[in-house]
């Protein structure tokens, strides 16, 4: 089998729910780059979510998946002329192979079949590295930010948390250029 990216079905949710939390918290995330867990505690989402995200129409998860596996994912929120991206996900083991630019590129091709002009994304502002990611591929912070959810449902903070709003037009390159 090969790789595919398809959009997540309610069946998917344990799978999902594995996959996410698994990535950014506790001990097994701690093999990739993408970790919270030096930042935050307890779990990044639950089923109950996830289920309220799939049964959302405005909302899709797209799934990564390698032979019959699922190594990745992307939660994408249609709002007006801009699209949401959230929880960008990959298996840890799996954080250097272009799993992460795939599901972008897949979201971007997304976002333009719904006439989206531009992307937006949320990043905690201690992730230096992952913002650094974000700017690579033309995101540019709006200068935007938000307080992270007073809400356990979204993780126990383990120190003062906000994030960052970045946003990346659709007519620019990942590089910036239109």
């Amino acid at each position: 089998m090969s790789t595919v990216i398809s959009i997540a079905s309610e069946a998917d949710i344990p799978a999902l729910g594995a996959l996410v939390n698994g990535a950014y918290r506790g001990e097994s995330s701690r093999k990739g780059w993408t970790t919270e867990a030096d930042l935050l505690d307890g779990i990044r989402t639950d089923e109950t979510g996830l289920k309220a995200m799939l049964q959302n129409p405005t909302e899709t998860i797209l799934k990564y998946e390698d032979a019959g596996h699922l190594v990745g994912c992307v939660a994408l929120e249609k709002k007006g002329t801009e699209l949401y991206l959230g929880m960008l996900t990959v298996l840890p083991e799996a954080q250097t192979a272009g799993i992460g630019k795939k599901l972008l590129t897949a979201a971007e091709k997304l976002a333009q079949e719904q006439q989206c002009q531009t992307i937006t994304i949320t990043v905690i502002t201690a992730r230096h590295e992952l913002i650094a990611w974000y700017e690579r591929r033309g995101f540019r912070a709006t200068g935007e930010k938000k307080p992270f959810p007073d809400d356990p449902r979204f993780g126990l903070p383990k120190q003062k948390l906000e994030f960052i709003v970045m946003k990346r037009e659709l007519n620019e390159q990942a590089d910036g250029r239109r």
